[in-house]
């Protein structure tokens, strides 16, 4: 199987889990503020920054129907790690590169 397959074949497998699968996650995904709310000191909590982002609490702000709203929100988060790991990785291999370079031409002149 070549790599760029593989990798769409991953995208792909990604997303639908994202998707599909994210409606069925547990509906206490963050256990801090699970135990808070079961031992009683959830009501000393502030909320996040972020609290009102359009895909905070794993749903999508604006899509009414809970499992379609957790999936694209799923779906949503996918693709910004993709872009964000992507174009990390992308730097450290350009940075990488012209080290390499910069040394074989600095030791090709000893």
């Amino acid at each position: 199987m070549s790599r760029r397959r593989f990798f769409v074949v991953a995208l792909l497998v990604s997303l639908l889990v994202a998707g599909v699968a994210s409606y069925y996650a547990s509906s206490h995904p963050d256990g801090l503020e699970y135990v808070a709310e079961q031992t009683g000191f959830i009501d000393s909590a502030e909320d996040s920054a972020t609290s009102d982002s359009p895909l905070a609490d794993y749903q999508t702000t604006g899509i009414d129907d809970a499992r379609l709203s957790g999936g694209v929100a799923g779906v949503v988060g996918v693709l910004v790690m993709l872009l964000l790991s992507t174009g990390l990785f992308w730097l450290i291999r350009r940075r990488d590169s012209g080290d390499v370079t910069h040394e074989a031409t600095h030791d090709s002149r000893a």
